[in-house]
């Protein structure tokens, strides 16, 4: 009656004998009838579920702010990169600004995305999807200004066809050189810890619910019954189920949460690992500051077509053929002032290397300063920053507090029966001064041999969870190059590991007094061609896919900051501008 289990007119007035009892069955009279039983078991079943509820709220909570902070925290800098990458356009390539808004949009929304743990995102497929959009515009505004300004339907369905085959052929043409590739590992090497993050707090979040929903069998109510009411159709009230008795049910009716405690475990030391990487990351895996360079190397690209144009108007000639070809009736003026540019750019510069038609002196010597006014830029001491760091700190020192939280649940249920220090218990049959039946382990197996319940199997959506945890810090482990200790440890040595645990001491933290530098990288950015970019040092040059006979390029001009190199043997000015005006033929 006082706690509500069921109506007070199933309690007799006095004891008697009741043959349809199953649960509570002794020789002796009894207060308890069969309807008492079930309401018994009822009850069990929803104050056992609800104390698994209590243990658990405080962990569910943590994971669940957690995730709403990390994320509202990538949301944060993924914004005010895309902002700061945005910003790019307007002040160095006005022409393009309008037409790359909604691109960089794009990219960062795939890039945030990723970070949040979508199983469908892509940052190869991003980045090559925002190139592959970017090169028409360049190619157009600023490699062949001047030319593709004409409204005519005719050639607007013509320029959208070039512009299409222009896609199309970006990776074969690489008017971008190696900084896609370098884009797409700088990314993936610095946003790995996050994403994994996140996907592990939402599989975390999961497994807490699927155990707070979990349903207990029949056979484990019987348990229940017996260890918790059986005494009180004795009369006796007041006393408690022994710590044996009550181990070995709570672990029998637990067994599909216990057997989550090994795995789980492994799913909290790598949460540990993940925060501890994201509090100290240094400049080399900083999320923050690869989401910086991001529009360095937008920018970089850029000055590698625009250093590279004769090579790229000559290619992309070959393959999508001229772009005003057979749309503009007095063809021949335009032709006239391109070549025009390249008699000028070849007879006014001294050194071997002609310039793209669109840049003449003066603009190369502006994109020069432009490059160089693009240095690696410098870790933020803002609270961006040190927001991520101060949130991994925190999350790292408290998800460590249940690592075991699901092998120990059955303990911690026990634990709230056991308050009062008695010289005797319930045994689940009788009073006695201490439990006799052999207390059993928690895994599966061992609770074959449990003497109070039979177990049989596990909850299958536990099952599943189990799986689950397993398959995903397994794929986890893999991806972030850290599935083996032993062989971790052997590539830090050789320095070619670009993970650090959470207690390596080359780690450079902000708040610490140490600042992300420019200097360790030289001025990467302005050396354009080069294929350098912040962040991105060792990184091997992906291989060239193969150019069909038809589609070669002709000799390609490497620049290397203001020193210029070339294939050529020194030739006179005449025949560089009839190489120039001549088409090109494969070797």
């Amino acid at each position: 009656m006082m706690r509500q289990i069921g109506p007070v007119e199933l309690v007799p007035d006095r004891p008697g004998t009741d043959d349809s009892l199953r649960v509570c069955v002794h020789p002796g009279p009894s207060c308890c009838t069969s309807k008492m039983e079930d309401s018994y078991m009822a009850a069990v079943r929803s104050e056992t579920q609800q104390k698994m509820r209590s243990y658990s709220f405080e962990l569910k909570y943590l994971i669940a702010g957690h995730t709403k902070a990390y994320h509202e925290t990538f949301e944060s800098l993924v914004s005010f990169t895309s902002n700061l990458t945005s910003t790019l356009f307007d002040s160095a390539y006005s022409s393009l600004a309008s037409n790359c808004r909604p691109l960089v949009f794009h990219l960062f929304s795939d890039i945030k995305r990723h970070l949040s743990g979508d199983s469908n995102s892509s940052l190869d497929n991003a980045v090559r999807r925002f190139y592959n959009d970017l090169f028409p515009l360049v190619y157009r505004r600023l490699l062949n200004p001047g030319i593709g300004h004409l409204s005519t339907p005719s050639y607007s369905s013509l320029s959208t066809n070039h512009d299409e085959c222009l896609r199309l052929t970006r990776q074969d043409v690489s008017p971008f050189g190696l900084h896609p590739r370098l884009l797409v590992s700088s990314l993936s090497r610095a946003l790995g810890p996050g994403r994994a993050l996140s996907r592990l707090l939402q599989l975390a979040g999961e497994v807490v619910n699927a155990t707070e929903k979990t349903t207990l069998s029949r056979e484990c109510g019987r348990g229940l019954v017996r260890m918790q009411y059986c005494s009180h159709c004795r009369g006796l009230t007041l006393i408690r189920p022994c710590t044996g008795l009550c181990v070995n049910i709570m672990r029998g009716c637990l067994v599909g949460v216990s057997e989550l405690g090994a795995p789980w475990g492994s799913l909290v030391v790598l949460l540990q690992r993940l925060a501890a990487t994201l509090a100290t990351s240094s400049n080399h895996n900083s999320m923050e500051l690869a989401l910086l360079a991001v529009r360095n190397h937008v920018n970089d690209a850029i000055l590698h077509a625009q250093l590279h144009g004769p090579r790229i108007t000559a290619t992309v000639e070959k393959v999508c053929g001229p772009q005003a070809a057979g749309s503009m009736t007095t063809s021949t003026q335009p032709t006239i002032l391109h070549t025009t540019t390249h008699a000028a750019s070849a007879t006014t510069e001294k050194s071997s290397v002609t310039l793209p038609p669109s840049v003449d002196p003066p603009n190369h010597h502006r994109l020069q300063l432009q490059a160089r006014r693009s240095f690696p830029l410098k870790g933020s001491r803002g609270d961006k920053s040190r927001s991520l760091k101060k949130l991994s700190r925190e999350f790292q020192g408290s998800i460590q507090r249940y690592q075991w939280f699901f092998s120990e649940l059955p303990e911690m249920l026990c634990e709230s029966e056991m308050e009062v220090e008695q010289h005797t218990c319930w045994s689940g049959q009788d009073v006695v001064e201490s439990y006799a039946g052999r207390v059993v382990g928690s895994t599966l197996k061992a609770q074959k041999e449990n003497p109070e319940m039979t177990v049989r199997n596990t909850d299958p959506v536990l099952k599943a969870a189990k799986q689950k945890l397993e398959q995903l810090t397994q794929e986890l482990l893999v991806e972030l190059g850290w599935a083996s200790k032993a062989r971790g440890r052997g590539e830090e040595e050789e320095g070619g590991s670009a993970q650090t645990d959470g207690g390596s001491g080359d780690d450079c933290d902000d708040e610490d007094g140490c600042e992300a530098s420019g200097e360790e990288s030289g001025d990467e950015t302005g050396d354009a061609p080069s294929g350098r970019s912040p962040g991105t040092k060792d990184v091997a040059p992906p291989p060239r896919r193969p150019v069909p006979p038809q589609h070669l390029s002709p000799p390609q001009v490497a620049v290397h900051g203001s020193a210029h190199t070339t294939m050529f043997e020194p030739l006179t000015m005449v025949t560089l501008l009839l190489l120039l005006l001549s088409p090109w033929e494969p070797r």
